[in-house]
């Protein structure tokens, strides 16, 4: 099969877009060359080109193609119409089924003809997230100014151009060309294969592939790291966009003035990273190393003595900003900030931060009692939790936003729980983000989340689609982890009753206010089905249950999961699911069958033998559940398993006579009632 590659050759491309722009072109090639039926799609991401490779057809194969014209007998104008939309006589019609057909035979056509018919179009609507327009003549647009399109298929060019109705498409055209290093090495290279592309490239300083690149600079910058004891902090995110930035990465290591060792090490590594993309470094202990590690996009003739030297000046003067700040937030006390929260809107409809935070005061010290946490702490870390926002180091650097309360809290003298709290009330951010577990901290975590809940979804700004702007799904699964993971026993539907209770007058009664339980179940299935658990247990468990208790719901639905992955509990869902089925088919008949079965009217034992087995069970799993002993609950479920196999063996429901029916209906209706008890069977899968 021949090879084809294609080559976008453009300046600087945000590294942000670089991934996704690689994606975008493997989808849209696939589909446009899908009648050559490609093979092995390949992209290539960098900062100046993106790229994709695969394997296609040598020719789209002829056919005959046919199309439905009016209905034989309409008018003939429709006919016309139909003959001169495709510039043919009647006489070329067929009729068929009543409809007069078009049937042309379209010959083959090699690949490179396809392909110049349809790359250009393919360009011309490439969608990036912006892009820009550059020169004059024409309106074609790109992420960054388009220099040069390769494109080659089995190692000749595929000529076309961009030009188009009179548009210029800025005279570029498709050609054999690509470009090296900017600097290292300059100007055009012909290629002849994807091979020689990557080869020509990498000896001309430039890794085409950015899973090589991330590799490069992650290996480089550890061994770095270690020669001299020391390690990198991770941080996969700078990594990815370190490698968008650097075609040929050379890391370094630079030196941090032991004057400014003395600032926060999340300052400085937020500092760093932000405005400098840099490494931070951390010694064996996991204090912050007086050394800072960078990916240079060039080799420098003397070693990098000269590269080094200019970005420890250039870090000094950002450590220097920072220290600024430093001194000056804690000149002034957290409490002595809270008028200025005032001053802070948290939301038009929500009123500033300043009430944000008495609500906050409030729910830290009901929530505070319900978990046996030390009420004036959880009180008076909530009330101090924003003054940050005030500081001109989070202004700076919103990242720190909790960090640096924490830290100027222990500067001011707070209780460790309270500064603590202040610290990490943000967390869990993520999913990789460790759940605080120190009693003023869960409390304050939550009261914060609880609080934004409530008060968004009363402003009527709960999320749609993919749309979140305030982060309220991440605020849900906060919560979540945040009682998982404490095994915290607490009713949502009451704190969030509590919540909207502070708000304001007009936002109490919000009706979005009722989808906040729904809204947290529907999270917490998320994050069961991400973590590979059964989050059909908890669907099936959910049903008509009220409860709102996280660690309830979750041991219910585990001991469920558990007695289904037993031979007893698989057929006894099978039983259950067969009399449920025959119920729904015979109530539609003469139904509902809700009464109580008559006992007199066993005429098999099958049937006594079961009703007997509900006589024992269902008063067992009630207590089992009352007492939260739920895997007590499933195993005595469990144990129908044996008469219902028996009596759906021996025992005819639908009987001739109609009174044994209805009262073996009945039998059936009544251990449908008990094992909804249990969960409703009917959401589980498979």
């Amino acid at each position: 099969m021949p090879e084809l590659l294609i080559e976008l050759f453009s300046e600087e491309i945000p590294a942000r877009m670089q991934q996704q722009a690689g994606d975008t072109l493997v989808r849209l090639l696939s589909d446009v060359l899908a009648p050559l039926n490609p093979q092995t799609v390949v992209a290539y991401t960098g900062p100046r080109r993106i790229a994709a490779s695969c394997t296609i057809d040598a020719t789209v194969p002829g056919r005959t193609v046919s199309e439905r014209g009016p209905r034989e007998g309409a008018p003939d104008k429709a006919l016309e119409g139909f003959t001169r939309k495709h510039g043919i006589t009647r006489e070329e019609l067929t009729l068929k089924n009543g409809f007069w057909v078009l049937e042309r035979d379209e010959p083959a056509i090699n690949a490179e003809t396809h392909l110049a018919a349809t790359l250009p179009d393919l360009l011309r609507k490439f969608p990036w997230p912006k892009s820009m327009r550059w020169g004059q003549g024409s309106s074609f647009t790109w992420v960054r100014p388009l220099r040069r399109i390769l494109c080659l298929l089995d190692g000749k060019a595929v000529p076309f151009s961009l030009t188009q109705d009179g548009d210029n498409g800025h005279n570029l055209e498709s050609g054999t060309l690509t470009e090296g290093h900017r600097f290292l090495a300059p100007g055009p290279v012909a290629v002849s294969s994807v091979t020689n592309w990557q080869e020509t490239l990498r000896n001309r300083f430039v890794m085409v592939d950015a899973a090589e690149r991330r590799d490069v600079l992650t290996k480089g910058l550890t061994q770095l790291a270690a020669s001299e004891g020391l390690s990198v902090v991770p941080d996969t995110g700078l990594v990815e966009e370190v490698a968008g930035l650097v075609e040929w990465p050379v890391p370094f290591l630079g030196r941090i003035d032991e004057h400014f060792m003395d600032l926060p090490a999340e300052v400085m590594q937020v500092s760093m990273r932000v405005n400098q993309r840099y490494f931070a470094l951390r010694n064996s202990d996991g204090t912050a190393a007086p050394r800072f590690a960078f990916v240079a996009n060039i080799v420098p003739t003397d070693g990098g003595a000269l590269v080094v030297a200019g970005n420890e000046r250039v870090l000094r003067a950002r450590f220097a900003d920072a220290r600024h700040f430093w001194d000056l937030d804690r000149k002034h006390s957290l409490h002595s900030r809270l008028g200025a929260l005032d001053n802070i809107t948290f939301h038009a409809k929500l009123g500033t931060q300043g009430e944000r935070t008495q609500r906050m005061v409030r729910l830290a010290g009901l929530i505070a009692d319900m978990v046996g946490a030390p009420k004036a702490e959880c009180e008076r870390a909530a009330l101090l939790s924003k003054t940050d926002l005030t500081t001109g180091m989070v202004g700076e650097f919103p990242e720190l936003q909790g960090v640096m309360g924490g830290y100027y809290a222990r500067h001011d003298g707070e209780a460790v729980s309270v500064a603590t709290a202040i610290s990490d009330h943000y967390t869990p951010r993520g999913p990789g983000d460790n759940v605080p577990t120190q009693p003023v901290s869960v409390v304050l975590g939550l009261a914060d989340r609880f609080d934004m809940l409530a008060a968004f979804f009363a402003a009527g700004e709960k999320p749609s689609g993919s749309g979140d702007p305030f982060g309220l799904r991440r605020a849900a699964l906060g919560i979540i982890r945040l009682i998982r993971e404490n095994g915290l026993r607490l009713d949502l539907v009451k704190l969030f009753t509590l919540a909207a209770d502070a708000l304001p007058t007009a936002l109490k009664t919000a009706p979005d206010l009722g989808l906040l339980p729904q809204f947290i179940a529907e999270r917490l299935r998320v994050q069961l089905r991400a973590e590979g658990a059964r989050y059909d247990c908890l669907a099936a468990i959910s049903v008509g249950n009220t409860d709102t208790d996280i660690v309830r719901l979750l041991a219910r639905a585990q001991a469920l999961q558990e007695m289904l992955e037993t031979e007893d509990g698989k057929n006894l869902l099978a039983a259950t699911r067969r009399a449920a089925n025959i119920l729904r088919i015979e109530d539609k008949k003469d139904g509902p069958h809700d009464g109580t079965p008559d006992a007199s009217l066993f005429s098999q034992q099958e049937e006594r033998d079961l009703a007997t087995a509900l006589d024992h069970v269902e008063p067992a799993v009630e207590k089992a559940f009352a007492d939260e002993q739920f895997t007590d609950a499933m195993r005595e479920a469990a144990s129908l398993r044996a008469p219902l196999d028996k009596f759906f063996e021996a025992v005819t429901v639908n009987a001739p006579d109609a009174n044994l029916r209805a009262n073996r209906l009945q039998l059936l209706a009544r251990l449908g009632r008990m094992m909804r008890l249990i969960a409703d069977f009917s959401q589980i899968e498979g």
